[in-house]
C-alpha cells in the first residue's frame, strides 16, 4: 500500500515538474525545493493516517485472528470489506492532499491550477485502484478464512464485470481524458504550449497509460483466473476419482458463488455417495445400480436364474442355550462367508431371513453361466463354512426360470425372485440338513452348467419335495471332495 502511494505522488511530481507543457521559469517548477517540502509532508501525514485507519479498520480482524474460532459477523465484515475501505481511506487522503495542493499552486501559479488538480486527481483515482486490487489479493487467506469459518454471504464484494470496468476506467479512462484535456486546452484557449513541451506531455501520460492499463489487468486477470485455475485443479482431481475436493472461497462475488457452488456439489456428491453405499449395502450393488438407472417402478419380468438357499442347522437350540451376543457373532460371520463366496462368483444375497440367505444368480444382471456360478459357490461355500466352529448349515440349489423384479407396495417394496426355483432351493436345503454333504442341487441346475462343473457333483435319487408335485432328482458333491 505504501509503495503503491509512493508510486503515485512520484508520478505526480514527475509529471507536474517535467510533463506540463509550460516554461520552466514557472514558480511553482523553478521551486524545487518547495515542492519536494510539500510533498514530503504530504506523503508522511498521509502514511501516518493511513496506519491508523488500517489499525482502526482491521482491529476487529485482529481480535479474530488472536481469539480464534469463528469470526462474528462484524468481524467477517471486517475482513471481507477491509480492501474497499482502506482504498477509500487513500482516495480521501489523495483527495484531502489534493485540494491542499491546489490552494498551494492557485496561490503560487494561478495559470497551472486546472492542471495540477486533474493531475492529482487523476493519480488519486489510479491509486485509489491499484490500493483496493492489492489489498484484496494480500488479504485473500484472511478472507478466504473468514468466509470459511463465518459462512458465506454476499458482500460488497465487486463482480466481475464491476472489475472489469474498474481496470478500464483506471487504467485507460483517466490517463487518456489527461490527453484530450491537454489537447482541447491548446486548441479552444488562449494558452499556447510549446510543441516539443505538449509532445513530452502526451508520451509521459501515454507511458503511464501503459504502465498502469498493464498493471491493472494483470492484477485484474489474476482476480478472475486463480480461481478459475484452482476450480480446473479441484475438476480433475474429481475427475481422477478424489471424492473430498474442496476449493478455498476467498470472495463474495460470482467468483465466490462458483467456489461455493463447487462446495456444495461436491458435499451433496458426497452425501448422495454415502446413501447410494448403504442402499447397496441394503439391498445389493447390482440392484441399487439398476434402480439409479432405470427407475423402480412395481413389476417383474422372466428371467432365468439359479438360485441358492443356505440355512444354519439348530439356530432356534443355540439361540435358547448360548447367550445373545455369541448367537449375533456366529450368525455374523456365518453371513460374512456366505457374502463374500457369492460376491466371488458375481451372484446377489437377495435377502437375509433369521438364519437364512437367499442368493441368485442371474439377476438383476443376465449372465448365462448362472447354474455355474451357483454350483461353485455352493461348494466353495460349504467347505468354509464347515471351518466356522459351532456352525452346521444346509446348502440347496436349483435354477430354472422365475419373475424378477420390484414387489411390494408403491411405498415400501423390494427386488427379489419369485416361482419355483426359489421353492425347490428351499426345500433341497430342508433335505440337506440330514445327508453327509450338507449340500444338494436338482438335476436341473447340474443340466445348464457347464461340463467342467458338472464333474465335480453326482446324480443321486429322485424325491418328492414338500409341497411339489414333480419329482426332483438330487445331485450331491462328490464327496471325497467336499471331505
Amino acid at each position: 500500500m505504501a509503495l503503491a502511494n509512493g508510486f503515485g505522488a512520484l508520478l505526480v511530481y514527475a509529471f507536474i515538474r517535467h510533463g506540463l507543457p509550460v516554461p520552466q521559469q514557472s514558480v511553482i517548477i523553478s521551486n524545487r525545493r518547495t515542492n519536494l517540502i510539500i510533498f514530503a509532508s504530504m506523503l508522511g501525514i498521509g502514511a501516518l493516517f493511513s496506519l491508523v485507519a488500517s489499525a482502526v479498520l482491521l482491529g476487529p480482524v485482529v481480535r479474530w485472528q488472536l481469539r480464534g474460532g469463528p469470526p462474528s459477523r462484524r468481524e467477517q465484515q471486517a475482513a471481507l470489506h477491509a480492501p474497499l475501505r482502506q482504498a477509500i481511506v487513500h482516495l480521501v487522503l489523495w483527495l484531502f492532499g489534493g485540494a491542499l495542493f491546489a490552494i498551494f499552486t492557485i496561490s503560487s501559479a494561478r495559470e497551472l491550477a486546472a492542471a495540477v488538480i486533474l493531475t492529482v486527481a487523476m493519480a488519486a483515482v489510479i491509486v485509489f485502484g491499484f490500493s483496493y486490487m492489492l489489498g484484496e489479493r494480500i488479504l485473500r487467506p484472511v478472507a478466504a478464512k473468514a468466509l470459511s469459518e463465518g459462512g458465506f454471504d454476499r458482500t460488497l464484494t465487486p463482480g466481475v464485470g464491476t472489475r472489469m470496468a474498474m481496470t478500464w476506467g483506471l487504467g485507460t479512462l483517466a490517463p487518456a481524458i489527461g490527453i484530450v484535456l491537454l489537447c482541447a486546452t491548446q486548441i479552444s484557449t488562449d494558452i499556447e504550449f510549446p510543441a516539443n513541451s505538449l509532445a513530452i506531455s502526451i508520451l509521459l501520460i501515454t507511458c503511464v497509460l501503459i504502465v498502469q492499463a498493464f498493471a491493472l489487468s494483470m492484477l485484474t486477470s489474476g482476480s478472475i483466473s486463480d480461481p478459475i485455475r484452482q476450480l480446473t485443479r479441484a475438476i480433475e482431481q474429481v475427475q481422477n476419482g478424489a471424492d473430498d475436493v474442496q476449493v478455498e472461497v476467498f470472495d463474495g462475488s460470482e467468483i465466490g458463488r462458483l467456489q461455493v457452488g463447487f462446495n456444495r456439489m461436491m458435499e451433496e456428491s458426497s452425501e448422495r455417495r454415502v446413501l447410494q453405499e448403504l442402499f447397496g449395502q441394503h439391498v445389493g450393488e447390482d440392484v441399487a445400480r439398476r434402480a439409479l438407472q432405470f427407475g423402480t417402478e412395481l413389476g417383474g419380468e422372466t428371467r432365468f436364474v439359479a438360485v441358492l438357499f443356505v440355512d444354519m442347522v439348530g439356530s432356534t437350540a443355540a439361540a435358547a442355550e448360548r447367550p445373545p451376543t455369541e448367537v449375533v457373532s456366529l450368525l455374523n460371520e456365518f453371513f460374512r462367508v456366505v457374502v463374500e463366496v457369492v460376491d466371488r462368483h458375481n451372484g446377489f444375497v437377495n435377502k437375509f431371513m433369521g438364519d437364512a440367505a437367499l442368493a441368485i444368480f442371474g439377476a438383476p444382471l443376465d449372465r448365462p453361466d448362472a447354474p455355474t456360478a451357483a454350483l461353485a459357490a455352493a461348494r466353495e461355500m460349504r467347505v468354509e463354512l464347515a471351518a466356522v466352529a459351532g456352525l452346521d448349515i444346509g446348502i440347496g440349489v436349483s435354477a430354472g426360470l422365475a419373475v424378477a423384479g420390484n414387489i411390494g407396495a408403491a411405498n415400501r417394496f423390494e427386488y427379489t425372485v419369485i416361482g419355483d426355483p426359489v421353492n425347490e432351493a428351499s426345500r433341497l436345503t430342508e433335505l440337506a440338513k440330514l445327508q453327509p454333504s450338507r449340500t444338494l442341487a436338482s438335476s436341473s441346475a447340474l443340466y445348464f452348467a457347464d461340463e467342467d462343473e458338472q464333474a465335480h457333483w453326482e446324480l443321486g435319487e429322485e424325491v418328492q419335495l414338500r409341497g411339489r408335485r414333480r419329482r426332483t432328482q438330487l445331485a450331491s458333491p462328490v464327496l471325497a471332495e467336499v471331505d
